[in-house]
C-alpha cells in the first residue's frame, strides 16, 4: 500500500476558482431570468382580470419574494449536493489509492494511452505524476475534480436569489406605470425584449444566439398567455 502524496495540502474553498464564478454567472442568468418570466405570468394573468393596482402590486410582491426563496433554496440545495459528493468522491478515491495503488496507477495509463501516449510513455507518466501528487491526479482526470476544491453553496444561492428579485423588478414596474388599456401588452412588449436580452446569454457557452433567444421568448410568452387566458376568464 502507497501513501497518497499531495503537493496541495492547503484548502482552496476561499477562493474564486474559474469554475466556481461560472457556476455563480449561471445561478445568476437562470434567477434574473426566471424572475422575469414568472412574474411577468402573474401579473399579467391578475391584469387580464382587470383587478386594481393594490391587487397588482400585492401579486407582484408576492410572486417576488416566493420565487426569489424558491430560487435561492433550489440552488442551495443543489450546489450542497453537488459540494458532499465531490468530497465523497474524494474519499473513495483516497480508499482507493491506498488499497489498490497499482490498479489505480494502471487505471491512469489507460486514460493517457486513451488520450494518444503510446504505452511505454503513458505508463511512465502515470507512475511519475502518482508518485509526486496521486490523489489530486487521479480526482481531476477520473472526475474531473479539484482536490480541496468544492462549490459554495451559497454564493449561488445569493445569486439566484437576489438576480430573481431583479428580473422580477421589471414586469412588477411596467404593469403598474402602463395605464389599463394597455397594461398586458405593453408589459409583453417589454418582458419580450428583456428575455431578447437574457437569451442573448446563451453565447457565453458559446451556443447558437438566436436558438438561445427563440426558446427564451417562446417559454416567456407561452407562460403570459396561459396566465392571460386563465384570468380573462375569471374577470
Amino acid at each position: 500500500m502507497k501513501a497518497i502524496t499531495t503537493t496541495n495540502a492547503k484548502p482552496l474553498e476561499h477562493h474564486f476558482h474559474l469554475s466556481e464564478r461560472l457556476n455563480i454567472i449561471r445561478a445568476g442568468v437562470l434567477g434574473a431570468n426566471d424572475g422575469i418570466i414568472s412574474v411577468a405570468g402573474i401579473v399579467v394573468g391578475v391584469a387580464s382580470a382587470h383587478q386594481s393596482q393594490y391587487t397588482l402590486f400585492l401579486a407582484g410582491i408576492s410572486g417576488m419574494l416566493a420565487g426569489a426563496f424558491s430560487m435561492g433554496g433550489g440552488e442551495y440545495v443543489s450546489v450542497s449536493t453537488q459540494r458532499d459528493t465531490q468530497k465523497s468522491m474524494m474519499r473513495l478515491q483516497k480508499e482507493a489509492i491506498q488499497n489498490e495503488y497499482d490498479a489505480e496507477v494502471a487505471s491512469l495509463q489507460r486514460t493517457y494511452e486513451s488520450k494518444g501516449l503510446p504505452t511505454p510513455l503513458a505508463n511512465q507518466v502515470a507512475t511519475a505524476f502518482m508518485q509526486k501528487d496521486s490523489l489530486d491526479i487521479t480526482l481531476r482526470e477520473k472526475y474531473n475534480i479539484e482536490l480541496h476544491h468544492y462549490f459554495n453553496p451559497w454564493h449561488a444561492a445569493f445569486s439566484s436569489f437576489f438576480s430573481f428579485i431583479l428580473g422580477s423588478l421589471l414586469p412588477i414596474l411596467t404593469i403598474l406605470a402602463i395605464p389599463y388599456p394597455y397594461k398586458v401588452s405593453g408589459t409583453v412588449a417589454s418582458i419580450v425584449v428583456a428575455l431578447i436580452i437574457t437569451g442573448s446569454s446563451a453565447t457565453l457557452g458559446h451556443a447558437n444566439r438566436f436558438k438561445g433567444i427563440l426558446r427564451n421568448v417562446l417559454t416567456g410568452v407561452l407562460t403570459m398567455v396561459v396566465t392571460y387566458l386563465i384570468g380573462g376568464s375569471i374577470g
